[in-house]
């Protein structure tokens, strides 16, 4: 892979609805911007989020966190009471973007994998499904999830449009590691494998209003959330 500039982009603790607004306005953007992006972002609230495709209904009955949102990408049900959250988005342009969903997952959880041995923390790649219920995104290890000492550790769901590619990833940590840490490790990893040099994302005020406009119409609606 050739030596490329990503933005980078720490957005801090937002409702969750928010979260998934500005994850769909990265996305849409990733033409527009012409740099893959990768943000660190948090929760102002505990909640959970579920894949496009899962049932209201069911979802409803596995989980006692709120609000319930409805993911851009699918996956399954994941809770955000003490997760780490990040995204990536690439442009079409980028080699990701024509990776098959296989190989993408597998080179993302040996980039997350390089960092947290970085931090002193040893994780695995599954060689295998194991996961108890399908519908729950962490209750099990699929092929190619990260595991530490048999638990599932990391999990990630993508999509894919004419405008870019969207990762959406969920980390529940081990004990007694520090999220910053591990961030800076993520950092250092990509430009150890990649040559990744990191630029501060161009964020302006257009960016509060495109996620506004989408959660207000989209993220916090009931049309969209309990569309299935």
């Amino acid at each position: 892979m050739k030596p490329s500039a990503w933005y980078l982009l720490d957005s801090g603790a937002r409702p969750a609805a928010e979260n998934m607004a500005l994850d769909e306005a990265l996305l849409t953007a990733a033409l527009e911007l012409g740099r893959p992006v990768l943000r660190f972002y948090s929760w102002t609230e505990a909640a959970a989020t579920f894949g496009y495709f899962q049932k209201f209904a069911e979802i409803e009955r596995l989980t006692v966190l709120r609000p319930l949102v409805r993911r851009p990408t699918g996956g399954g049900l994941v809770p955000h009471d003490a997760d780490w959250t990040y995204s990536l988005t690439f442009p079409p342009d980028d080699s990701w973007y024509n990776l098959k969903a296989v190989e993408s997952y597998r080179r993302l959880h040996e980039w997350i994998q390089a960092a947290f041995q970085k931090t002193g923390t040893a994780a695995d790649l599954s060689p295998g499904s194991k996961r108890e219920f399908p519908s729950q995104c962490f209750s099990g290890p699929e092929r190619f999830d990260l595991v530490w000492q048999d638990r599932k550790i990391a999990g990630a769901a993508q999509r894919r449009t004419r405008q870019g590619m969207l990762i959406q990833g969920s980390i529940q940590p081990p004990p007694n590691t520090i999220r910053t840490k591990w961030q800076e490790a993520f950092c250092e990893a990509a430009r150890d494998h990649w040559s990744v040099t990191w630029l501060p994302f161009p964020w302006e005020s257009v960016w509060e209003e495109r996620v506004a406009k989408l959660t207000q119409a989209k993220y916090a609606t009931r049309e969209y959330n309990q569309r299935r």
